[in-house]
């Protein structure tokens, strides 16, 4: 018999249907099981992501802690000036002044002129005002802080415009023509700090083979060359440093070699978190407390503080003693903090060498098991090791991908 025209026949369809009810629940649980397996590894990538995440955001947060704290309000503190004279007359204006300013001024009297030129390029002084009648002077140093003058003169022409006189500024430490506003050296900061700490993943991951002396001579050598390309744009190229380039050079060496000796000793100990610790330390408090923007008399008590001893604030105030004070003005301080932040470095690489050594002997005493234990072991330490090198060698990139891109 032959089905009725107009109709298929039964049989293929029940067939294909039958088969495909069949293969359903097979098709939902490979679906199941393969969800099952992607969640997991979803998770796992969204925390790696996470991981990495978190090393930008506390340098976002550290930046606009620091920046933001230390420049977003700068007025004086105790901002040393004085009145040149020993009339009456002086005394009282001396004693005024102190009195509306309140602790924003430390207001003292110089007996003369010289004394007033003596005291500024001792930098003990912001400005010194020489009232003269219809022609009141004020002195200035604009090469010990820019800015420091600047809130000076601030502070004197409303004397002078409440006597109705104008008042005339003279600068007894110019800049250089190169340096018009004094933060040239600042700037130099910024490049010797970004080259020293951003070598110092380089030499802790690539350099993880060999032994901690030769990783203590490679940063030796890329501070050298740090430091000549510093002085080296700073002085022929942009004119920031148009003399005494040897000095400053050496200064900005030794201040490299510090900052490269204590990132080479963390990096033991801290790996990845390695450049987050340097930004802390030499870029966060570093830069801010350098006094290349505002002195420490501008500024809260807490980065005033750390201007006293932080290695940044030795390097700006060396090289401004070094260009524009004759080496005096307090380098042998700066020079002795800049030494003393190098022998921290020091320090830190002894005690980074002596832990790896100690490691690495552990892992060889670990090592040296029965011959029975060390026939099964050495296929599965062999594996092991393989497995991990791949994971170890992309931390290293990874680590270093993250310093230079900070």
């Amino acid at each position: 018999m032959t089905a009725p025209q107009g109709t298929a026949p039964a049989g293929p369809a029940v067939a294909q249907s039958a088969i495909e009810r069949a293969a359903a629940p097979k098709a939902t649980a490979a679906h199941a099981a393969h969800a099952a397996h992607a969640a997991p590894a979803l998770w796992r990538s969204l925390g790696h992501i996470a991981v990495h995440l978190l090393t930008p955001l506390l340098m976002c947060l550290g930046m606009a802690l620091a920046y933001l704290g230390a420049f977003h309000q700068p007025e004086p503190h105790h901002l040393k000036v004085a009145v040149v004279g020993t009339t009456q007359q002086a005394q009282v204006l001396a004693q005024t002044v102190k009195d509306r300013a309140g602790d924003a001024l430390d207001v003292t009297t110089l007996p003369d002129r010289q004394a007033a030129e003596q005291q500024l390029r001792d930098r003990n002084l912001a400005g010194a005002f020489v009232p003269g009648g219809k022609h009141p002077e004020l002195l200035v140093a604009k090469a010990g802080s820019d800015t420091s003058a600047m809130a000076a003169e601030a502070v004197f022409r409303t004397v002078t415009a409440q006597q109705g006189v104008p008042l005339a500024v003279t600068d007894v430490a110019p800049l250089s023509s190169g340096d018009p506003t004094g933060q040239g050296i600042f700037f130099l900061l910024v490049a010797l700090s970004i080259g020293s700490y951003g070598s110092v993943a380089v030499i802790g991951a690539a350099g993880a083979a060999v032994g901690m002396r030769v990783r203590a001579l490679v940063g030796l050598v890329t501070s050298l060359a740090v430091s000549l390309i510093g002085i080296v744009t700073a002085g022929p190229l942009f004119h920031v440093v148009d003399h005494h380039c040897l000095a400053v050079w050496a200064l900005g060496w030794l201040y490299s070699a510090g900052i490269i000796a204590v990132g080479t000793g963390l990096h033991t100990f801290l790996r990845r978190w390695t450049t987050l610790t340097l930004m802390v330390l030499f870029v966060m408090l570093n830069f801010t407390s350098s006094g290349g923007i505002y002195r420490p008399e501008l500024q809260n008590g807490f980065f005033g503080a750390l201007h006293a001893f932080w290695n940044g604030a030795g390097f700006v105030e060396g090289a401004r003693s070094i260009l524009y004070f004759d080496g005096g003005a307090g380098l042998d301080g700066r020079v002795l903090s800049l030494v003393l932040w190098f022998v921290a470095g020091l320090a830190m690489l002894v005690v980074a060498g002596v832990y790896e050594r100690r490691q690495a002997l552990r892992a060889s005493q670990a090592s040296q098991a029965s011959p029975v234990s060390r026939a099964f072991a050495a296929p599965r330490v062999s594996a092991d090791r393989a497995a991990a090198e791949p994971a170890d060698r992309a931390a290293d990139e990874e680590e270093m991908e993250e310093a230079v891109g900070v």
